[in-house]
């Protein structure tokens, strides 16, 4: 097999787990009573699913859409989500109540998921350069989704993670973990754009698509 196949095929017994995962989970929370909609209201079961249609898209894309910016893009968003839910897990929610009471199921979403997209981004060179300006544009789901659940909150009386969760120590406290949260999420974004610009020498030559990228200032150069 080639390296590329081998890629393809661990991407794919990847998107599986993690199927395998969101789903064992799901079962799980209707087991216990949860609501369907609060389940997919969590930013870590919207993000895997972002990750396995991004990593899944890559394992099948064929040799025109593997060097597309649409792909690199995408990868690019979903491996930011991923980032985000890491890191944030690890750093605020490692010790709260997420609804994940299943070991495995909690690995595979929070820990193995996350390092894994973020080894296939910086492994697979065949991602386009990305601009800061088109990193920002990714922001714009996490900023929605805080939009979402803080609406949402006061409705149905329920707030996916503590720190959105302004019953306990009110919106200051709120405010300044979603600052916090930014910060993090803006690091990632600048490492993002910056790692898909590296090894340039590596990748095939631009094609139209960049070309017209370039022509309109939305493409990096290194």
């Amino acid at each position: 097999m080639t390296g590329r196949s081998v890629g393809s095929a661990l991407r794919l017994l990847m998107a599986a787990a993690v199927v395998a995962a969101i789903v064992t989970q799901l079962i799980n929370q209707l087991d216990v009573g949860a609501s369907l909609v609060n389940f997919f209201s969590f930013f870590t079961i919207q993000s895997n699913i972002i990750g396995v249609v991004a990593v899944t898209s890559a394992a099948l894309a064929g040799p025109a859409a593997r060097n597309s910016l649409w792909l690199s893009q995408l990868r690019g968003a979903a491996t930011l989500y991923m980032g985000v839910t890491g890191m944030i897990f690890s750093l605020l929610l490692s010790g709260a109540d997420v609804q994940t009471p299943i070991p495995w199921v909690n690995s595979v979403l929070h820990y193995i998921f996350p390092l894994f997209i973020v080894v296939d981004w910086l492994v697979d060179r065949s991602v386009r350069p990305l601009s800061l300006r088109q990193g920002l544009v990714f922001l714009a789901y996490p900023i929605a989704y805080l939009a979402y659940s803080m609406i949402r909150g006061p409705i149905v009386d329920w707030y996916p993670y503590p720190f959105l969760d302004p019953r306990t120590n009110g919106y200051g406290f709120v405010a300044i973990m979603s600052v916090f949260v930014a910060v993090v999420a803006l690091l990632l974004v600048w490492l993002l754009c910056w790692t898909s610009r590296q090894d340039l020498g590596r990748r095939p030559a631009a094609g139209p698509e960049d070309a017209t990228a370039i022509g309109s200032g939305r493409q990096a150069t290194p």
